[in-house]
């Protein structure tokens, strides 16, 4: 739940051109994953973070 809501707050403020705030909140939510990578909601993640990079 806290990663979706992460992600749509990542895709806001890339939006309004926030985009290193983004990155860093994403990064810190998605780093405490170790399993289950394949998921859709981390492979979204995963892919919105090589956007902000």
């Amino acid at each position: 739940m806290e990663l979706r809501a992460t992600i749509s707050l990542a895709r806001l403020w890339q939006q309004q051109r926030k985009k290193k705030e983004a990155r860093q909140r994403l990064a810190q939510i998605y780093n405490w994953f170790t399993e289950g990578l394949d998921t859709k909601d981390l492979q979204e993640a995963k892919a919105l973070l090589a956007e902000l990079a």
